[in-house]
């Protein structure tokens, strides 16, 4: 029962850690506090009083006193909101608290504040919430095989209530976003996020993903390593992190801001979101803007030709250092079947089109500060690598014929995203 581990009443306020940059202990930033459902920040003034210290994100949490209320229309701060779980993670945090009941609880049952405390404190950017303003006490996973971490997604999956020890194997997989099972793992000197199977799928999803992400990075793009391993008879994405950094034995941690943030709305605004704008943040806010204009129009590209319509927001982030953002390595590449041949990305293009094509992507050129001609020469260059490389990642991913079938028919380059383009693009494919 949650009365049980709280009393009666959730959490009424949590004090925000950082990690600065380059550092590998995090000290204490601020609090965040519950007013008439808002969650509101205020800086401490020990934080505020550092030479080195930097907004948590800026324009969203300037470094100043008094109070900081969320956006209109926000219930917290987005950059608070990029560090807590999402639909996993608070599917792992029901589990734990309800049992059995929590393969069917609303995740509404819990509160912002309690997730945020619930979750783990290796959460992805440079952020962890703690119950004191003192002392920081770091809520970590015990050691686990990926078997054992497996079975516990799979427990969790079911509505199956985790036993202490499978309940801490996965603990650090609900500090994660996204809604698919996972965990965090570490291997030497490198963290990595595992990425399972979901008892939903009706295609490989893993190794869809693997096979993506692997061309996008023969494409040239910048995006996460990974690889791929066969555990308990089931495919386990490995995915290595980019927002840690060893020294000595310790991690410096990096910031991150999704890009849902700093369009400065939630998921319920999201529909808005777009590519367009994105751009525009890009010239204004980062560094090496023209590069990153580039990266990202091969991403939106990139998205379009394996079939991941689920390019949202969060599936968008940029490092901060405190003055500057920088584009993240790209993540989450994942192909979606699709039960036609329409589709649409989850993130607006150009205007209020969202059609996955390339001749929409061509329209959307000149925001990325590209030509016609450069353009097509991008969107060319991806099919050619995309059937080149192919058959290799193929091996590698060790597909099945099925499976191979599916990803050629139905996810990579599928036949409806060449309406509407230069019939020039067509020639790199075979028998065109």
């Amino acid at each position: 029962m949650i009365s049980e581990r709280y009393g009666p009443q959730t959490p009424e306020e949590a004090y925000v850690w950082i990690w600065l940059p380059g550092a590998t202990e995090p000290v204490v930033a601020g609090r965040i506090a519950r007013d008439s459902g808002r969650l509101i920040f205020n800086y401490g003034q020990s934080f505020l009083d550092r030479s080195d210290a930097i907004p948590i994100y800026e324009p969203e949490l300037p470094l100043q006193s008094g109070a900081l209320l969320p956006a209109t229309g926000l219930s917290m701060a987005g950059c608070l909101r990029d560090a807590a779980p999402d639909a996993w993670g608070r599917r792992v945090i029901l589990n734990r608290m309800f049992g059995h009941r929590g393969k069917d609880a609303d995740t509404a049952v819990l509160d912002e504040l309690t997730y945020l405390l619930e979750s783990g404190s290796d959460r992805i950017g440079a952020l962890d919430f703690q119950r004191s303003p003192s002392t920081y006490i770091p809520r970590a996973a015990q050691t686990a095989t990926l078997d054992e971490l497996l079975s516990s997604a799979d427990k969790v999956q079911n509505g199956v209530p985790l036993t202490p020890d499978l309940d801490q194997a996965l603990f650090h997989g609900t500090s994660l976003g996204g809604a698919r099972p996972k965990a965090m793992v570490q291997d030497g000197d490198t963290k990595l996020i595992a990425k399972f199977s979901a008892s939903t799928d009706t295609y490989n999803v893993v190794k869809a993903e693997y096979v993506a992400m692997r061309l996008a990075a023969k494409a040239g793009l910048s995006v996460a390593p990974v690889s791929l391993k066969r555990v308990a008879g089931k495919d386990v994405l490995l995915v290595e992190r980019f927002d840690r950094i060893r020294k000595d034995n310790q991690w410096i941690r990096k910031a991150m801001i999704s890009a849902l943030t700093l369009f400065g709305i939630d998921e319920l605004m999201a529909r808005y979101a777009s590519y367009e704008d994105l751009a525009e943040i890009i010239r204004l806010r980062f560094t090496a803007p023209k590069a990153a204009l580039h990266e990202l129009y091969g991403r939106l590209v990139f998205n379009i030709l394996c079939g991941n319509t689920d390019d949202h927001a969060r599936n968008h982030a940029a490092f901060w250092d405190g003055k500057r953002l920088t584009l993240t390595p790209a993540y989450d590449i994942c192909p979606q079947n699709r039960s036609g041949t329409v589709a649409s990305q989850a993130m607006l293009i150009v205007g209020d089109n969202r059609t996955s094509t390339l001749a929409t992507c061509l329209e959307a050129a000149p925001n990325f500060h590209l030509s016609g001609k450069a353009a097509q020469a991008i969107i060319a260059q991806q099919i050619d690598v995309i059937w080149t490389g192919w058959n290799d990642i193929c091996q590698e991913a060790d597909l099945t014929e099925v499976e191979r079938n599916l990803f050629e028919q139905r996810l990579f380059l599928n036949e409806f995203i060449f309406e509407g383009a230069p019939e020039g693009l067509a020639h790199v494919l075979p028998n065109s």
